[in-house]
């Protein structure tokens, strides 16, 4: 079989709106994927700003307090009972004494603070940390 020689792949002019279309689209579904509800809890902790604290070396559990009361561990919601049992579990399994962090709300009170240090040491935990976010230090200034 013998094939032309002159056969030209493109025949007519390169039409852009084809993949135009597609690019908008492309954009189009990103934009809507980004509405869709992520999955997870919804929490507002607003933490205070702290400078110069030391971090934690050994291991740890955190533990989440939003303003109504409700108890989150393990990125689920727990009651008193279940948060006991879990952070005994946590215990037992870990190699190391173990620091419990607590995310707390700014609404939670000092008294629902020490209740769940003294959860915690019922369980085995005896070092109980509040979480702080770092304090933006101004940087030299710019010319």
């Amino acid at each position: 079989m013998k094939f032309p020689r002159h056969a030209q792949i493109l025949r007519s002019r390169f039409d852009v709106a084809p993949f135009a279309i597609v690019l908008f689209l492309l954009v189009f579904f990103l934009l809507l994927a980004a509405l869709l509800p992520v999955p997870g809890l919804r929490l507002r902790l607003e933490p205070p700003a702290a400078a110069n604290l030391p971090g934690v070396d050994a291991p740890t559990v955190a533990l989440a307090l939003d303003a109504q009361g409700n108890l989150y561990f393990a990125n689920r919601r727990v009651s008193e009972p279940e948060l006991t049992n879990q952070l005994a579990a946590a215990v037992a399994a870990a190699t190391a004494p173990l620091t419990l962090i607590i995310h707390a709300d700014k609404v939670v009170t000092y008294d629902q603070l020490t209740h769940l240090a003294l959860l915690a040491r019922t369980a085995g935990i005896t070092n109980s940390l509040l979480a702080t976010l770092p304090r933006a230090e101004a940087g030299p200034a710019q010319p």
